[in-house]
């Protein structure tokens, strides 16, 4: 079974990417996450922080040649500037998700046949899962940046199960064309690294993170 938070099962060396940036001894504030993702936000409600979303309309596409890893940082990095200017008295954590294969981006597919087209190149491979996590003080300065990368192998798929998983409309807003916590888990043969962060949000990291800058106790627990 897939679980949140450790490793389903080993196989291959997981990589994070750190930006360190100073640390800001704040009185608690506002905290505003630049997501319309509801798993993110369902993600950062399991370690009992409280926030409010608002969502920047700064477009998500890769510049020609751009790295996976380079193009996630520069998309959360993009989203959490552009809420950071209107939001100047609070926190602001952005996120961006990519599934890189072949060393191509799978954004989110652009119809029900380029989500097809995903799942079948997917199928039977294992494919990487970055999530860019960048995180803004009041005022505006961005303090913390990291990219955390899972692996994700899928067991071969036929076209009938693709075309059936297409037709539910899991795939339409997700990055690569699934969602690991939905009916693709059924595609997923194993898992190296945080499965938060195949869903969208590596969340001991933004723990970590929020510890880190005084906007979360130290030892704090989830909400039951």
């Amino acid at each position: 079974m897939l679980r949140g938070g450790a490793p389903a099962w080993g196989g291959w060396a997981a990589r994070r990417i750190d930006i360190a940036g100073p640390v800001v001894e704040t009185t608690r504030m506002s905290l505003v996450l630049a997501s319309a993702s509801p798993r993110r936000a369902a993600l950062l409600r399991e370690i009992g922080v409280d926030f409010v979303v608002r969502v920047s309309d700064v477009p998500e596409l890769p510049n020609p040649g751009e790295a996976p890893d380079a193009f996630a940082l520069r998309a959360a990095s993009d989203k959490g500037a552009a809420i950071a200017r209107v939001a100047a008295r609070d926190w602001v954590l952005a996120a961006d998700t990519v599934v890189t294969i072949d060393a191509a981006i799978l954004g989110k597919p652009a119809d029900d046949a380029d989500a097809r087209a995903m799942l079948h190149r997917l199928g039977g491979r294992t494919h990487a899962v970055l999530t860019a996590v960048t995180l803004f003080a009041p005022g505006g300065c961005r303090v913390a940046a990291q990219v955390v990368r899972s692996a994700v192998e899928f067991r071969p798929l036929d076209a009938a199960e693709i075309a059936a998983y297409v037709a539910g409309g899991e795939p339409a807003d997700k990055a690569g064309a699934y969602a690991i916590q939905g009916g693709a888990a059924a595609f997923v043969r194993r898992v190296e690294g945080s499965i938060s962060n195949v869903i969208g949000l590596p969340i001991d990291e933004v723990r970590a993170l929020f510890e880190r800058h005084g906007l979360l106790a130290r030892g704090a627990t989830a909400r039951g």
